[in-house]
């Protein structure tokens, strides 16, 4: 097949038609449960998830779950309940706050945010952020820590890995939260957890290891962002949903997935990594994307990158079957 911009055109209609079937036929023959709930957080993915659940087994066998907690975005929960109620789903509000102040979450992550930035409290904001477009350089995945005052002054240092690490381990407690409260939602119902993530996140690693990566099934995770938003418009989305700009909604500065992780736009990197996986030669692409060949491999060298340092979130735990054997002393 030939290499162009509409190589990742679907059919949206047979496409979702297939993965109602398979809905249907995995939660109820195989996982033997009755209905499904979904994490919802206003995003086009979980409205695409949840829209599928509906045609799959009606509304009133859907449950959608919103999970606020202190630094998440007013917008979500107002665009989440909008496409549930569009779908005319039964919805659950957990507020997330407690919980996550029950484990250290905002506590542990506020001290490593204090030794880069004394001055730092919770009237501030904070996000991590990557380098810009990986087109535009060559530079590796290098996160920095931004604060931004109640004035709206920014100010930026890159992170080492101490307190990068502290940061992210504080931070899933947030995801980790989450799963806990919808494995409690769906066994209170004999339902399954439906998960919401996209091959993006899945193969690249923008995922919580047991929070928002725990589910019992797992729908779209094997298309792209950009085929995510086709079956949106054909599942009749709110508009207002596929327009926004997909964000993490995890740190309490305003932090677009593209800055945080994905570091290129998803229409131009879904295309790049459709190549890669393919083996289009790399002359091709760089003539049909309108880049140089330096610039598509830059983005090729990432996304491997990412992939490979990311694999241990896929790996699922190991288990040894033989018993230990005597060594006879």
């Amino acid at each position: 097949m030939a290499f162009h911009k509409d190589v990742l055109r679907i059919d949206p209609a047979a496409v979702a038609e297939e993965l109602i079937a398979n809905l249907r036929r995995d939660v109820r023959q195989t996982l033997r449960r009755s209905g499904a709930v979904v994490g919802i957080s206003g995003g086009v993915d979980s409205s695409v998830v949840l829209a599928l659940c509906v045609r799959a087994f009606s509304p009133k066998r859907v449950v959608g779950v919103m999970m606020p907690e202190q630094d998440s975005s007013r917008d979500s929960i107002v665009l989440a309940r909008k496409v549930a109620d569009q779908l005319g789903v039964e919805t659950v509000v957990e507020d997330m706050t407690g919980a996550l102040v029950g484990f250290g979450c905002y506590a542990r992550r506020n001290e490593a945010i204090k030794r880069v930035f004394p001055e730092y409290d919770p009237s501030y904001k904070a996000k991590i952020t990557l380098p810009g477009n990986v087109l535009d350089s060559d530079t590796l995945n290098i996160f920095h820590l931004t604060i931004i005052t109640p004035e709206g002054k920014e100010k930026s240092k890159r992170l080492n890995l101490r307190d990068y690490l502290q940061i992210v381990a504080a931070s899933n407690f947030k995801q980790r939260s989450r799963m806990a409260m919808l494995y409690y939602q769906a066994e209170l119902r004999n339902y399954a957890v439906v998960g919401t993530p996209n091959k993006n996140e899945h193969d690249q690693g923008f995922f919580v290891k047991w929070g928002d990566g725990g589910y019992d099934v797992a729908p779209i995770r094997h298309l792209f962002k950009t085929q995510v938003y086709q079956l949106a418009e054909y599942l009749d989305v709110p508009p207002e949903i596929r327009q926004s700009t997909p964000t993490t909604d995890t740190y309490s500065a305003h932090s677009s997935q593209e800055e945080f992780f994905f570091r290129l736009p998803f229409e131009v990197m879904d295309l790049l990594w459709y190549a890669q996986e393919h083996n289009v030669p790399l002359p091709e692409v760089a003539q049909v994307m309108g880049l140089t060949e330096e610039q598509v491999q830059r983005a090729f060298t990432d996304l491997a990158r990412k992939q490979r340092t990311t694999q241990y979130l896929r790996t699922l735990p190991i288990e040894y079957s033989n018993p230990p054997t005597s060594s006879g002393r």
